[in-house]
């Protein structure tokens, strides 16, 4: 196949990072950037040496795939447009506004044979990679994720900017329907909600406890899942997955014993590998890690538990 033609829309913080990561991927040619603000698509056209234009619709015709890092409200528009001009799409997390929107997306996407993807950073974080197969029932599951605040990202609620990353996570893990959530989060800078918990019941028996926060003295990411052999710890951040598991022996003062193993994994690059993944999919066809179902799931459920703590604001 010949080089994938790519472009990126959007290259504010996170938008520039795509952009590298597209211009530095074997097999791939990044085309052109598009962002309304002149200084940004400037700088980011003078580093990377390609062409930059003010509106992405130039773009239509031009390339074969875009990453969209716009804010949220416009991700909708592009990706349709995009999609209906026959170009695959990675979209940044959360896929769009509305469900109804993140379903339309999909519809356009298998109609017209594109790859849909959308940014779930996380999955492809090496320490929750090797998580894979060894938590088959899993019965409960505790997330944290906090870091201290950042004007970037407060146009959301905390639910739909830092926790529908565990969110995602968590469904994928348990793969299970929701049966009941509970929730319950607060403002403290922004005018949306700044830190959130949900309780989330799964058919399955599952129970998880999800946390986020963007007001924190400290930046956390970690996730503890639990079945009836072993515990298994995540440390995001840092990239250590602790296992421990029940050895089957008894100490002499009859106290079962457990067998602990720790790894800790390199950095890595997730961009760089959520990239690759997607030109992978564009290559071969293969459904991608994190399709737009997929991206719609963590939607549905982050809007569920943003309504909840809406509302138990209200109430109070």
């Amino acid at each position: 196949m010949a080089n994938i033609r790519a472009a990126v829309i959007g290259v504010g913080y996170l938008g520039r990072f795509h952009a590298q990561k597209w211009k530095a991927l074997p097999g791939c040619e990044l085309v052109a950037i598009a962002d309304p603000t002149p200084a940004a698509r400037d700088a980011v056209a003078q580093e990377l040496g390609v062409d930059a234009v003010a509106d992405w619709r130039e773009l239509l015709g031009r390339v074969d795939a875009v990453s969209i890092v716009t804010p949220t409200p416009f991700h909708h528009a592009i990706a349709r447009e995009c999609l209906e001009a026959g170009i695959h799409v990675l979209v940044e997390k959360p896929i769009t506004t509305t469900v109804g929107e993140a379903a339309d997306l999909i519809a356009v996407a298998e109609r017209v044979g594109r790859v849909l993807q959308v940014g779930h950073l996380e999955r492809f974080n090496e320490a929750v990679r090797a998580t894979e197969g060894l938590v088959a029932a899993p019965r409960f599951i505790e997330s944290a994720r906090l870091a201290p605040f950042k004007q970037r990202g407060t146009d959301v609620s905390v639910v739909l900017d830092l926790m529908i990353h565990d969110i995602d996570l968590i469904q994928s893990i348990v793969r299970s329907p929701i049966t009941d959530i509970d929730a319950i989060g607060t403002r403290v800078f922004s005018d949306d909600i700044d830190i959130a918990n949900a309780r989330i019941r799964f058919e399955s028996g599952c129970v998880a406890n999800v946390t986020a926060s963007r007001v924190s003295l400290k930046t956390e990411r970690k996730l503890r899942i639990f079945d009836d052999e072993r515990y298994v710890s995540v440390d995001l951040g840092q990239k250590v997955l602790t296992v421990i598991r029940k050895s089957g022996e008894v100490s002499e003062s009859g106290m079962p014993q457990v067998a602990i193993d720790e790894r800790t994994y390199e950095q890595g690059d997730a961009l760089k590998a959520e990239i690759e993944a997607f030109a992978h999919s564009i290559r071969t066809g293969a459904a991608p890690l994190v399709g737009g179902r997929e991206g719609l799931e963590a939607l549905s459920t982050a809007i569920r538990i943003a309504a909840l703590v809406s509302s138990s604001n209200r109430s109070g």
